[in-house]
């Protein structure tokens, strides 16, 4: 639904996927379905698309079509999935990771500084670790580490010094209370300093970094020969893992060779890193730090 999420460089990735209509595709983040309603518009009758989301609130969004199964799973069981399903090497592969709209416009999800509401940033509402527990719970050691490594925050010691010192008085149970500690120590008004802590927090809550590699290094395997892989990323962190796969086949982005000094890799990167077009971004802001990577399946 457009009002849940509205897709990010839709025509670019249906571009990047080159879709048969008789194909079988993954659409790895559902969300509102945008992008797997764009996908079930090219494929005919005997095409076939594999849908993936973990968050129960997607399941309104999910269109009555025999060609579509919803996989209500995170993506990271990618391969665990399609073994289930007996589906053999796929045609197609996309991940649009970014947040959904509706996730930072529910104020009772937690991932917003712009609400107050519980300390939660679970995309998947079964999971037992929030943000709470993050923010009350952590060593001031492993809090700063979540700041510095998933938020790239400089001042991370501080801040999580600044945390563990406010908790002994009380717990630090909502958005609000949360970022009135932040801001005792942050200029004022330093929107993007923040956006880097609630990125960091959302991170480690959902073990982005841990699912993403997981789902990456089952793509190769899952897809046919000639079959495409179109990834969006929002964040350095992401797009560096997503940019080493795909040229290398591992996340540091080295070729590696077997014995014979042939070169161990299963993707070749199609064509440049797509951003949106400023008519998207000026329409939908939230697609300004998109970046499209596409790869082919040797």
């Amino acid at each position: 639904m457009e009002n849940y999420h509205v897709p990010v460089m839709l025509q670019e990735s249906m571009e990047g996927l080159a879709i048969k209509p008789d194909g079988t595709y993954v659409d790895l983040t559902f969300g509102g379905g945008g992008h797997s309603r764009a996908i079930l518009e090219r494929l005919s009758p005997k095409g076939r698309l594999y849908s993936f989301d973990q968050d129960r609130d997607v399941l309104p969004n999910v269109p009555d079509d025999l060609r579509l199964t919803f996989v209500q799973s995170n993506f990271r069981y990618l391969a665990n999935f399609l073994r289930f399903y007996q589906t053999g090497p796929v045609d197609g592969i996309l991940a649009d990771l970014g947040v959904s709209s509706h996730h930072f416009d529910e104020m009772q999800r937690g991932f917003s500084f712009r609400f107050d509401g519980p300390l939660d940033m679970r995309m998947n509402q079964r999971s037992t670790l929030t943000a709470w527990k993050v923010v009350n719970e952590y060593s001031e050691e492993a809090l700063a580490d979540v700041l510095y490594y998933y938020g790239e925050v400089e001042q991370s010691r501080r801040l999580a010094k600044a945390v563990v010192n406010a908790r002994t008085e009380q717990p630090i149970d909502t958005i609000s209370a949360f970022c009135e500690v932040l801001r005792g120590q942050l200029p004022k008004e330093d929107k993007k300093e923040l956006a880097r802590i609630f990125q960091a927090l959302r991170i480690e809550v959902n073990d982005e970094m841990g699912a993403l590699k997981q789902m990456l290094l089952a793509t190769a395997p899952a897809l046919a020969p000639g079959g495409r892989l179109c990834v969006i990323t929002y964040h350095s962190l992401e797009d560096r893992l997503v940019k080493n796969y795909m040229k290398s086949g591992n996340f540091t982005g080295k070729v590696e060779q077997d014995f014979y000094g042939n070169r161990m890799v299963r993707l070749k990167p199609v064509g440049k890193m797509t951003t949106a077009s400023p008519q998207e971004v000026e329409s939908n802001p939230r697609a300004r730090s998109g970046k499209l990577r596409t790869a082919v399946k040797l």
